[in-house]
């Protein structure tokens, strides 16, 4: 299944090129960014985000997704949540109020339903993005796979997940998937 390694900045380029769909498929429990890590500890002391933080982001985005193109993500948590999952659910409000749909899926719901362990991107329904992580939970890039019958298959897996992952709004109204891990 292996595909071509891509660099971080390769990646991310062959992500911004969709043209139509992005879809990924989020399964850590934590995503070991150093970049992240001020914002992180910001919203793990006090409850808040700087909204400038995701403001490169939605700017990028926001135009391209009212235009009709589709960024959606499913993400497969742990309940209670991890704090890198509290942090995710508080920073999704930026991405959903620029249009991306972001939902959630209890992670022995995504085992039943027999979705992947691995993260990916998924890109116009042609190009799969497996995204490879060192033992740190560093994002060292990804394996660009374009073999149609592995491609297909991830395909039905953003499916499954779509058909049962819960809305982030409706997720986030529902209290009790919001407590804090012990």
């Amino acid at each position: 299944m292996n595909g071509r390694f891509l660099t971080r900045t390769e990646w991310v380029e062959a992500l911004h090129a969709f043209q139509h769909t992005a879809f990924r498929l989020e399964v850590r429990e934590n995503y070991g960014e150093t970049e992240e890590e001020p914002i992180v500890r910001q919203f793990l002391d006090s409850g808040e985000i700087d909204e400038s933080y995701m403001d490169d982001w939605t700017a990028e985005l926001a135009p391209r997704l009212s235009a009709g193109e589709r960024m959606e993500r499913v993400r497969v948590v742990s309940e209670p949540h991890s704090d890198y999952t509290r942090f995710g659910l508080a920073l999704a409000r930026f991405n959903v109020q620029a249009g991306e749909d972001i939902r959630y899926l209890p992670r022995p719901q995504a085992a039943q339903l027999g979705l992947p362990d691995h993260d990916f991107w998924l890109i116009d329904s042609t190009t799969l993005l497996m995204l490879r992580f060192g033992d740190d939970d560093v994002l060292l890039g990804a394996d660009l796979v374009t073999d149609p019958a592995v491609v297909v298959k991830h395909c039905y897996y953003r499916d499954v997940a779509q058909h049962y992952a819960v809305p982030w709004q409706e997720y986030t109204e529902q209290d009790v998937h919001l407590r804090e891990s012990p």
